[in-house]
């Protein structure tokens, strides 16, 4: 069971990034503009994803703060996919985010 959660939230984390990608490359703008939101947000998400909530971090955070991240992380994916014409999927990529990181802490798997 804690394998099969473990590789939905890999799934889901993916999907973040693609959702953060397809907002900007969705934008009604300039193809320049598209290319740079389109690359640029999924690669800021992912660095702030590997500063502070990757099993190899840079900066070690206290449980609390580091799930703040992730859910900031996963919320702002969920927006951009909204923003971008998708709002039923934003708001089940966020739910099952929250429901596998629930059932995740509930086996005991560390933040």
């Amino acid at each position: 069971m804690k394998g099969a959660l473990l590789a939905l939230i890999f799934l889901l984390e993916l999907a973040m990034l693609a959702a953060a990608g397809w907002w900007g490359f969705t934008l009604d703008a300039g193809w320049s503009v598209r290319l740079l939101a389109g690359l640029g947000a999924p690669l800021l998400i992912a660095v702030v994803w590997g500063v502070f909530c990757s099993p190899k971090a840079g900066v070690v955070l206290p449980a609390p703060a580091k799930l703040a991240v992730q859910a900031a992380c996963f919320v702002t994916g969920g927006l951009l996919l909204a923003l971008a014409g998708q709002p039923v999927p934003g708001a089940v990529l966020v739910a099952l985010w929250a429901l596998d990181k629930a059932l995740l802490t509930h086996l005991g798997d560390p933040v």
